[in-house]
């Protein structure tokens, strides 16, 4: 079977679009399957081209077996949403526009959350007649009016019309979450159709390992109780959270004791650092993305890892997938985001679940770890456990079989 999968990140990007849709090709190559992705150059989320790549009209190279055609898009850093939907919408006619000479495409899949590559993963499907599969990571437009980013208007309207449209014209629909194919039924959409293939974790890359020496002096942390953020610093992940935490803790008899890390870049994160240097904060240290391959040295310096979004209703059906993560690496989790990954928290017992912006709940939980290497260590291990059952591998069989389903009339598969 040959897929074709659009996404409009894909490694060496880092964030969590590019590493699902890479584990998974990556899986259905090992299997025996043609894949084919059409994305951009890589830029996220800083919005310039990584070195050694050029934002071409067209450029190919071959990753992990997996055939990867870049295209040009419009790029601009993760901030603005006009700018944003202008690099969307260039990265959908120029993606659809290089599918015309990708030959002999059993299925097409086209992965969100922003739905223009959905828009994009539907016309190739019909200009080639083959099913499209609707890869659903994110209900947008939901959630730019859930972050603050656009009220209600007609735009919006026209993007929630075109969002339904979508849905009702994809062979099958892949939701990360089972709350998103309930949220999809309650608009009418047919649940058969809709197969939920959550996140995971890769745990060849991310399993446990001990702290590592050299950066944990590196960056000041020995003998430090270090809580850290590892992600994407942006307007849903309400931050300042942590920042009020730390200097909460700061201002504490034996606050020293803590340090907490944020690693990642995002359209807050100038402001975060600006504000962190406003308090004072003495206990938090700033650093850049770093290389995929580079991640893991940075989780391993963890005590516990802060999971947080804004409160907010939409949230409640999302599941980060740093969670699955550290699980892998055995880390203990504070876990700010209400709703279904919440659910996952507390029934798989891998860390504690507070309020998303209660700095009150974020502060005993920290010192709650801190205090209690029976509870951490009780969390590492039913986090490791878990980890077996969020296996990237076995999830990408998952899915493997949904677009076998579907592309079964054209491949015989």
């Amino acid at each position: 079977m040959h897929i074709l999968f659009l996404s409009d990140n894909f490694p060496p990007e880092v964030n969590a679009p590019a590493s699902r849709t890479h584990e998974h090709c990556r899986q259905w190559v090992a299997a025996g399957h043609q894949v084919t992705v059409i994305t951009c150059a890589p830029n996220f989320p800083k919005g310039r081209v990584f070195e050694g790549y050029r934002n071409a009209l067209w450029q190919s190279e071959t990753i992990d077996g997996i055939r990867v055609i870049r295209v040009w898009s419009y790029i601009t850093a993760n901030e603005g949403f006009a700018r944003r939907v202008l690099d969307y919408v260039s990265y959908m006619v120029t993606a659809t526009l290089a599918s015309l000479g990708v030959r002999q495409v059993d299925v097409v899949v086209g992965t969100s959350p922003q739905f223009f590559t959905a828009v994009a993963a539907w016309m190739v499907g019909g200009l080639k007649r083959r099913p499209w599969i609707f890869e659903l990571r994110d209900l947008w437009p939901e959630s730019i009016k859930a972050v603050g980013a656009m009220k209600q208007s007609l735009a919006i309207e026209w993007l929630e019309k075109l969002e339904l449209f979508l849905y009702r014209r994809a062979a099958r629909i892949v939701s990360v979450t089972h709350s998103f194919r309930r949220t999809l039924m309650s608009r009418g959409i047919d649940g058969a159709k809709i197969e939920v293939i959550t996140n995971g974790v890769d745990i060849g890359r991310f399993s446990p390992r001990p702290k590592d020496a050299a950066l944990e002096r590196e960056l000041g942390f020995e003998g430090r109780f270090v809580a850290g953020y590892i992600g994407t610093h942006g307007m849903a992940h309400a931050l300042e959270t942590l920042l009020q935490a730390a200097q909460r803790l700061q201002q504490q008899p034996g606050g020293d004791a803590f340090r907490l890390l944020f690693l990642g870049d995002g359209a807050r994160k100038a402001d975060l650092q600006a504000q962190a240097a406003a308090m004072g904060l003495r206990n938090v240290v700033f650093v850049d993305t770093v290389p995929k391959d580079e991640v893991a040295r940075y989780w391993s310096l963890l005590d516990a890892s802060i999971i947080h979004l804004r409160r907010t209703e939409l949230f409640t059906t999302v599941i980060p997938s740093k969670l699955f993560e550290c699980m892998g690496m055995g880390i203990p989790v504070l876990h700010g985001v209400a709703g279904e990954s919440a659910e996952i928290v507390q029934r798989e017992q891998v860390g504690r679940v507070f309020e998303p912006e209660n700095v009150d709940q974020l502060v005993d939980g920290l010192h709650a770890l801190r205090d209690d290497a029976t509870l951490r260590e009780s969390y590492r291990a039913n986090g490791l456990t878990a980890a077996q059952r969020y296996d990237r591998g076995a999830l990408a069989v998952g899915m493997l079989k949904v677009l076998q389903a579907a592309a079964s009339p054209a491949c015989g598969a």
